[in-house]
């Protein structure tokens, strides 16, 4: 029992070893196709509209010619910073306390108008009609660093993208520098056209850098449908990679459960071959004992017990052999009586009975009982039906009975005991070669044929078979022929 209960775990063990490599191998699979699909997205994206981000980048560099940020901004900024170099410059040298506050004013009234006077909107629209671009875009121009110089090329910052200034309107501040205009939300590496530094190298001068970032209004979606077959591809190899799983995991699991059957059945057929052989073995060895056949009387009960027993080893032989030459059965059809086949049948069966607490009975309740059958098959049918009845019970009186209906077109035979029943899970699995209930292996002997051949019997009259059965309430078999 101990290596039975050891083994059953080591199969747990394995089966669960086996789903979380396969579930682990899933993982890094689809991880590798993520990370694979992932920088072809980021190639695409750094590719996206290049040829179109240098067209506006030339011409937008000519039309700020001797311009700063847009067509008039250099105007706009010189009276700021030009006008304001002097009083810049003592406040700073005398490190007065509102330099800050006083640049920071400066800044963001220079900020505001060059917002009001923005006209990259216009430019943009020009060059996208000059040279039939794509008309939806979009734009971000921005201001990420302004320093001035006194004297040559010492340079004082006025400001930076990478510093909060409180005296500067919150709302055009951001990560990409002061908002000039544009509806682009962010900028970034991918989608900026040019970055600008202007400067002179002449006293009271300043040094400027201005951004501009271009991007089409859906460009993350064009950029997934450009990539669909990419998708398509990664994700049909990682279904193929399941499907794969599934048939190997399920083909496995039918082959384990194959070997575990045969496993069963070679302990059992050994087991079967190894008592009437002892039988015959002990039988033989007394008719060589000279005092037990100087009685003539001994021998007759020897012979006969040789005789069963041989018996019983060529069952068990056209059994096995059976096995492959009964997958297709060559039934020879006639016309009967299925009462008057049942009665023949019950009244065989009786006869084999010797355990008095084994009540068979016969229910007639079929009006019409015409069926064409094999005779033959149906009788191994049924008795390997009754046997498991009788070896599967553990009642004190056990019963099965035999009944007859009419439905409709079909009549119905159901057999129906008193046994200890099959769980869902057993019924599943009954009419496989070689099974027998785990319940009951220690307990009873067979070789896990008979509801076998019940099923094989079933099909090859192109009947059906369906099965009601509670754990410990019994077993009923429903046998249903068309007519």
């Amino acid at each position: 029992m101990r290596s039975t209960q050891r083994a059953h775990r080591m199969k747990k063990s394995s089966l669960t070893t086996y789903k979380l490599i396969s579930i682990l191998s899933l993982l890094i699979l689809s991880s590798v196709q993520f990370f694979l699909v992932y920088n072809t997205y980021e190639l695409k994206n750094q590719q996206y509209y290049l040829s179109e981000k240098t067209i506006i980048s030339d011409e937008y560099a000519q039309s700020i010619r001797n311009d700063k940020a847009f067509p008039g901004g250099a105007a706009i900024i010189d009276k700021y910073i030009q006008g304001s170099m002097h009083e810049i410059e003592s406040l700073h040298n005398r490190k007065a306390p509102n330099f800050n506050q006083f640049k920071e004013q400066l800044l963001n009234n220079m900020f505001a108008e060059l917002r009001q006077k923005n006209n990259m909107d216009s430019l943009l629209q020009a060059i996208q009609k000059k040279q039939h671009l794509n008309p939806y875009l979009k734009y971000l121009l921005t201001i990420s660093k302004l320093d001035v110089a006194f004297q040559g090329n010492s340079y004082v910052p006025l400001y930076t993208s990478q510093q909060y200034y409180h005296g500067i309107d919150s709302a055009i501040q951001t990560v990409n520098g002061i908002v000039i205009g544009g509806t682009l939300e962010h900028g970034n590496d991918h989608n900026r056209v040019i970055a600008l530094t202007v400067s002179s190298a002449s006293n009271y001068s300043y040094r400027i850098t201005f951004n501009l970032y271009v991007d089409s209004y859906n460009r993350r979606l064009a950029i997934l449908n450009q990539m669909m077959p990419t998708f398509g591809l990664s994700l049909f190899a990682i279904l193929s990679v399941v499907l794969l799983f599934f048939i190997t995991f399920r083909n496995w699991i039918k082959q384990k459960k194959i070997a575990e059957m045969k496993s069963d059945f070679v302990n059992s057929i050994t087991h079967e071959f190894h008592t009437p052989l002892a039988a015959i073995i002990v039988a033989n060895k007394n008719l060589q004992n000279d005092k037990v056949i100087e009685n003539r009387g001994n021998i007759k009960p020897l012979t006969d017990i040789i005789q069963r027993q041989s018996d019983r080893l060529k069952t068990l032989f056209e059994q096995v052999l059976d096995i492959t030459s009964r997958q297709n059965l060559q039934l020879q059809k006639k016309e009967h009586a299925l009462h008057v086949l049942l009665e023949d049948i019950l009244l065989d069966y009786r006869l084999k009975i010797t355990d008095e607490t084994i009540l068979l009975t016969f229910n007639k309740n079929a009006a019409d009982d015409t069926i064409k059958a094999d005779a033959f098959w149906l009788t191994t049918m049924l008795d390997n039906i009754f046997d498991n009845a009788i070896k599967y019970n553990a009642s004190s009186s056990k019963k099965i009975d035999v009944s007859t209906y009419n439905e409709g077109n079909r009549l119905l035979l159901v057999i129906e005991d008193n046994g200890i029943g099959m769980s869902p899970e057993i019924k599943k699995h009954i009419f496989e070669k070689f099974y027998r209930h785990p319940g009951v292996l220690k307990h009873t002997t067979g070789l896990g044929l008979g509801l076998f051949y019940v099923k094989l019997c079933i099909d090859a009259h192109e009947w059906h078979i369906e099965i009601e059965s509670t754990p410990e309430q019994g077993s009923r078999f429903i046998i249903i022929i068309p007519q």
